[in-house]
């Protein structure tokens, strides 16, 4: 559901307004009956799991890189 409300109402209803937006509501601001802004409710991605991928890294993985390798980099 959608409510529209003017400049002056929403200053002095903002923590109400904002009840509303938390629980799923959008809030439309308006000046002299015109839309310019909206508040919806925040959207965050979920959090990532990290780990899925099982790697093993050899005993040589650590080591300077042959000298034509480092050349190929530059």
């Amino acid at each position: 559901m959608t409510v529209t409300v003017n400049v002056q109402e929403a200053k002095t209803r903002l923590s109400e307004l904002l009840a509303r937006v938390e629980a799923g509501e959008d809030v439309v601001i308006a000046r002299a009956g015109r839309p310019v802004a909206r508040l919806t409710p925040e959207v965050r991605p979920p959090d990532r799991v990290w780990g899925l991928v099982q790697v093993t890294l050899g005993d040589d993985f650590f080591e300077p890189l042959p000298e034509e390798e480092l050349a190929a980099w530059e």
